[in-house]
């Protein structure tokens, strides 16, 4: 790692924090912002950052510990008697668009990237099938927008990369037992990894849970403290998990959920330190993949490539979509609104970092570039559109007159799953005055 790494990354920071509510509301998100600066400052430019193995498991580390406490967060926040009564579009999207998203996906890489084996392909399908909302801010943001499908593209966000998790763990199994040696035991590696993971997610979520209901409802915990339990818990169920032999990602996903049901208190209370952590890093995993991976794998761009990564963002996607809401009644312009923003972010790069560290695959260089390339477009298509996307479907949905008839109409009252500071609604403004979030 360069000696100016670590100087560069805290810059970068000041610098987008000097100009941060400037641009939230333009089109520029953070992602492209930290993604460009990336490329700018790696061997492709500047060569600032150098590339080498110690910086690959830097970013890989950054990456590990944003996706943790993203899905802690994401499912301390869910309620899901509630999710099961009011939530069946998210539902849907998690049930039939994200396997069948998974399953075009696999085709697609068997017929564009004929390198890769039915499994490798699978896996690769599986990297690119979770959504990152993040990267479409303003589509979750903008409340004139019905409540229901922000909260649908919110939920499957916040699920959808800890329900991967397993999958991409069987598949990586099934790939190096077909590949690397015949003596592998999938189904036991698949056991340990998803066992070990709730194991360890289950005794760090109701640990602190029991903590937080004991000792905070008595006011023997500091609200500083408080917040530091709640960025220790996914801390503590990763670390478990993986000393175990298991998945740390599996393990924060059902901290987040022992925690929230057994603490029995507002889970905004403990997790405000952990998710803007999880801003902090998540913006530092962009920059560092920018330069370490996208920059280098740029030159290893090819069409095949190039098309793949295009159905992955279009086809692989609104189709499922289109095939999930079948039935529901929605319009063919909500449709093919939540079709096309299902960003792909954090979790593909997290998922492939950890194939490329821990894999002996031999398609690990393809599957890093494709996924580097799909990332990469997604990060400026669904940031680029957002805004005027958003606008123009609030605009489409105000004409209809939000008619109690139309599903979209659907009030929902589950709480975002993947909240900031900025989602707290605002302070009510004089009479006329326009909507601040429009």
């Amino acid at each position: 790692m360069g000696e100016w790494m670590l100087p560069t990354l805290a810059a970068f920071l000041i610098a987008y924090a000097a100009l941060s509510q400037r641009l939230r509301s333009s089109p520029v998100s953070q992602a492209m912002v930290f993604l460009t600066a990336g490329v700018l400052v790696g061997n492709r430019v500047l060569d600032i950052v150098e590339v080498d193995p110690s910086g690959a498991q830097l970013v890989r580390h950054f990456a590990e510990a944003t996706l943790a406490l993203v899905l802690f967060t994401d499912a301390a926040r869910i309620n899901l008697a509630r999710l099961r009564r009011e939530a069946r579009l998210p539902l849907r999207l998690l049930a039939v668009g994200l396997p069948l998203t998974i399953v075009l996906g696999t085709v697609a890489g068997l017929l564009m990237l004929p390198a890769l084996s039915l499994w490798t392909a699978a896996a690769l399908a599986t990297i690119l099938a979770p959504t990152d909302a993040a990267l479409g801010e303003p589509v979750v943001s903008n409340r004139r927008l019905p409540s229901r499908i922000r909260q649908a593209l919110n939920v499957e966000s916040g699920l959808n990369d800890g329900i991967c998790v397993p999958l991409l763990i069987i598949f990586l199994s099934l790939a190096e037992a077909d590949e690397v040696s015949s003596d592998l035991h999938p189904l036991h590696v698949v056991v340990e990894e998803i066992g070990f993971g709730v194991v360890g997610g289950i005794v760090a979520g109701a640990l602190a849970g029991r903590v937080v209901h004991h000792f905070t409802s008595r006011g023997w915990v500091t609200p500083t403290w408080q917040q530091i339990l709640g960025a220790a818990t996914p801390l503590l169920a990763y670390t478990v998990a993986v000393a175990l032999g298991g998945s740390g990602f599996i393990a924060a996903f059902v901290a987040g959920i022992v925690f929230a049901a057994v603490g029995d208190r507002p889970a905004e209370r403990a997790t405000f330190l952990a998710e803007q952590s999880g801003e902090m890093l998540n913006a530092l995993t962009f920059l560092l993949f920018g330069a370490l991976v996208l920059g280098p794998a740029l030159g290893d761009v090819t069409w095949p490539i190039i098309g793949y990564a295009v159905l992955s963002l279009t086809v692989a996607r609104m189709l499922p979509v289109a095939l999930a809401a079948l039935g529901m009644g929605m319009r063919g312009v909500t449709i093919l609104f939540v079709g096309w923003f299902g960003p792909r972010g954090l979790a593909s790069i997290v998922f492939v970092l950890l194939l490329v560290e821990e894999s002996g695959l031999p398609e690990t260089t393809l599957m890093l570039t494709v996924v580097a390339l799909v990332v990469a477009l997604s990060v400026f298509a669904h940031g680029i559109s957002a805004w005027p996307g958003a606008r123009r479907y609030a605009a489409w949905y105000d004409a209809q007159g939000a008619r109690p008839s139309m599903p979209e109409s659907q009030e929902v009252r589950a709480p975002r799953v993947r909240a900031h500071p900025h989602d707290i609604e605002p302070v009510p403004t004089s009479p006329g005055a326009p909507d601040p979030t429009a």
